[in-house]
């Protein structure tokens, strides 16, 4: 049985034509700057305490889950301080109208952190005007771009707001009601319990996260409304999204979600997937979905590491273990956001409170793979020790008031400085990763693109220095200085020639609580490209490669064999236009208007832009622990008929076992064949009988495929 859900009310939310800044496509070289936008600075008190949400203010700020007056255009009225930082984008709040009642039986539980959504289409009147429109939001997207600043906006599709207090989950499309948690005739919303197993694939997509009303996005209204709140936000000139709680939104349907981001413009998109470690039970989910869907991820594993080692004292080797198996499983490593603080857990000062510990965190952070996160008010040492749930420091005693812009301490300093760096060495943005020398308190780690070269040495100890000697290096012979300038207590290096690229360099000791950084950096002689942007695209979408030495005169992309159409050109960025040609995994390279072919770098066509499609198969076989059934094809979206766990599509959940089913993105207008198989604990594959199932996706909205197993 086939059947298509179509869009019906969206025809008053056209698609719109999208004008943004290119480089949006590719942060890497940026420092992202995380404002919890009502904790930060009241730009405008006319909106403190809004007539529509009156009475969810404190200005004394002494109840901590009351709003207390940040806005947008307190972020506006500081945008120099926060690029002084060094930072080229900002991650805001939930901007979006949220719960307008107070969630609380005393005091003031109030949705001030913006993640109580209840009408995606206005700008919420704490953060904006009493009026809910995007003056302010505009305002302060114009003054950004100005600066040559980015804009992030957390958006979050997994719900509205909670379903046992306030307005019990109430969804309204730019004032107009939709449907609440006990009123909801359309289906908008799941209606399960409380996600009580974090490792289980079906509770995580379709009960409850905590209380908080969970959309359906398989339904065609909530599947329309969602991706046009976010073309909304790109009308705005949006230049990226944080996507809220992935691993809690339907997997499947978050792939056509970025897919029609990218086609209205180009954008950054990273998400939470919340896991401690690379040995989650999940952490193979984690990397499949980044690679394939365009989405990269928050890096939790590397963020349980850096806080285990600097604010725990852990040996250096778990961070070291952890970004080598991260390297190893993510196709696009370096474009995994990195961050240590956040507003979901206590401060590094409250787990330790040292401010060695902290520089030294945010050295390693921002000369690190990923794009690093800096937590607003991390700079001036701000924290709260206050307990939450037994847990000092935690939400939301986390969500400190911005008190202090002292640009003058050592943190704001050095996460300045190594921002420039950063900005000017494709070593750390686009390099490799490469252990130099490493025990329980120091860790020398290099970062390598072609010729540029930085070598990074921290010491955690606070009173043991160590002598350094076997340590090998790619930078060239000669004499460096601290980059920092002894800023953290950094000393020179002094580099022989060697061979293969590993240049002894001469014993030293390293100082207690100390960073040294080592750079080198020599123009590119050829094209050497560094990112590409998204990784994942059917012919007609615009994708930005950068890098260096392309040229000031126009060459050529190639997209496996096939010459893609250049919209712009310059030394270090180029965006083209995907050409028209068979769906799968390619090679992509430039080649300079000199005849000079660069590197290349993986990229995946698609066969058209993505609809999402929910496979039921019934009575299938049946499946012991750990085997599963999985879906599979003759697309690329369908895994090109994989059969193991990163290649085929799945695991199918089991909620009515034996009959499995999956929520997916396929591509819009095309006839697939596909199968189902069984995929066992050891791997072994049973594939059903009989031919292979024919459909042809519809062209727009949602759809729904029922078949029975071939036996």
């Amino acid at each position: 049985m086939f059947q298509t859900h179509c869009k019906s009310l969206w025809a008053a939310v056209p698609l719109l034509a999208i004008a943004v800044q290119l480089s949006a496509q590719d942060l890497k070289k940026q420092v992202i700057y995380q404002v919890v936008t009502d904790r930060f600075f009241d730009g405008d008190t006319s909106n403190d305490n809004p007539p529509q949400s009156s009475g969810l203010f404190d200005g004394t700020h002494s109840q901590w889950q009351a709003y207390w007056g940040g806005d947008l255009a307190g972020i506006q009225q500081n945008l120099a301080y926060i690029q002084g930082i060094g930072a080229g984008a900002i991650w805001i709040s939930p901007p979006v109208n949220n719960e307008r009642l107070n969630c609380a039986t005393s005091g003031i539980s109030a949705p001030y952190h913006g993640y109580w959504n209840r009408d995606f289409m206005q700008i919420d009147e704490h953060f904006g005007d009493t009026s809910n429109t995007f003056a302010a939001f505009d305002s302060l997207v114009s003054a950004m771009h100005a600066a040559n600043m980015k804009i992030i906006v957390d958006e979050a599709n997994n719900h509205s707001n909670p379903n046992n207090c306030g307005e019990d989950g109430n969804l309204y499309n730019n004032g107009s009601f939709l449907a609440s948690a006990s009123d909801d005739p359309n289906g908008y919303f799941h209606h399960n319990p409380n996600i009580s197993n974090y490792d289980d694939r079906y509770q995580l997509q379709y009960y409850t996260l905590e209380s908080l009303t969970d959309l359906n996005q398989e339904n065609a209204t909530i599947d329309a409304y969602l991706k046009s709140a976010a073309t909304q936000l790109q009308s705005h000139h949006v230049d990226a999204f944080r996507l809220d709680a992935v691993k809690d939104v339907t997997w499947g349907w978050q792939y056509s979600f970025a897919n029609t981001t990218f086609n209205n413009a180009p954008v950054f998109l990273y998400g939470e997937w919340d896991q401690g470690n690379t040995s989650d039970p999940l952490y193979p989910d984690s990397y499949k979905f980044a690679n394939n869907s365009g989405i990269s991820l928050l890096d939790f594993p590397l963020n349980t590491a850096i806080r285990d080692v600097f604010a725990s004292n852990n040996d250096f080797s778990e961070i070291d273990s952890t970004v080598s198996a991260e390297n190893a499983n993510f196709t696009y490593p370096n474009a995994l956001v990195t961050f240590f603080d956040s507003q979901d857990e206590p401060r590094l000062l409250t787990l330790n409170d040292n401010q060695n510990r902290l520089q030294e965190a945010m050295a390693f952070l921002v000369t690190g793979r990923g794009t690093p996160i800096i937590f607003y008010g991390d700079e001036q040492y701000l924290f709260n020790n206050t307990s939450s749930g037994g847990v000092p420091g935690a939400d939301p005693y986390n969500r400190v008031w911005m008190s202090s812009f002292n640009t003058a301490t050592i943190a704001y300093q050095l996460v300045s400085k190594l921002a420039i760096l950063r900005q000017s060495n494709d070593a750390i943005a686009y390099g490799t990763w490469t252990q130099r020398w490493i025990n329980g308190d120091v860790y020398i780690y290099e970062r390598q693109f072609f010729n540029n070269v930085v070598l990074v040495a921290i010491n955690k100890n606070d009173t043991t220095s160590y002598a350094i000697s076997g340590l090998y290096t790619a930078l060239p012979a000669g004499n460096y200085g601290d980059y920092l300038g002894g800023l953290q207590s950094g000393n020179g290096l002094s580099v022989t020639t060697g061979s293969a690229g590993n240049n002894p360099a001469a014993n030293f000791n390293i100082a207690p609580h100390s960073v040294s950084v080592w750079q080198y950096q020599q123009s590119a002689t050829a094209p050497e490209i560094g990112s590409i942007a998204p990784w994942v695209g059917q012919p007609g979408m615009t994708v930005t490669i950068t890098g260096d030495g392309f040229g000031s005169s126009i060459g050529q992309v190639l997209v496996g064999n096939s010459a893609a159409s250049i919209q712009s050109w310059s030394n270090t960025s180029i965006t083209f236009t995907v050409p028209s040609i068979a769906n799968g995994p390619v090679q992509a390279k430039v080649i300079s208007s000199n005849g000079v072919t660069s590197n290349v770098v993986s990229f995946t066509v698609l066969t058209a832009q993505l609809i999402p499609v929910t496979f039921t198969v019934n009575n299938a076989v049946s499946t012991n622990v750990g085997d599963y059934i999985f879906l599979t094809g003759n697309t690329v979206e369908l895994g090109n008929w994989g059969t193991t766990f990163q290649t085929a599509i799945g695991p199918m959940l089991d909620p009515n076992y034996p009959n499995w089913f999956l929520n997916t993105s396929m591509p819009a207008g095309a006839t697939i064949q596909f199968k189902f198989i069984k995929i066992a604990a050891d791997g072994t594959v049973t594939w059903e009988n009989g031919s292979n199932h024919t459909y042809t996706v519809p062209a727009s909205g949602t759809a729904f495929v029922n078949v029975n197993w071939q036996y």
